[in-house]
């Protein structure tokens, strides 16, 4: 992963830009990633969504844990995310 890039504001959507911070949570989780870092996702988390529906912030949770994959036990890193909605927006932001 491209660390300049992933900082870079045009590095293109909203979604490549969450996809990219949650390889980088990924990375960190390995690493015990502090409270700080998942401050910050949890920010990310929040404009991105934001555009789409009217969320509850204080009741918003983001954690780290681990979790077994189906097919093979195996385990791996998991982002959850408890996101409590208010309502949907009539028409997303282009």
């Amino acid at each position: 992963m491209d660390f300049l890039k992933f900082f870079n504001k045009d590095n293109g959507t909203s979604k490549n830009v969450a996809k990219e911070r949650l390889k980088l949570v990924l990375v960190h989780d390995r690493t015990n990633c502090s409270p700080h870092f998942l401050d910050m996702v949890k920010g990310d988390i929040i404009k991105i969504i934001s555009d789409y529906v009217e969320i509850d912030e204080e009741g918003f949770e983001v954690t780290l844990t681990k979790t077994k994959r189906d097919n093979d036990d195996t385990m791996m890193p998991a982002l959850i995310a408890n996101i409590p909605i208010k309502k949907m927006k009539e028409k997303s932001r282009g």
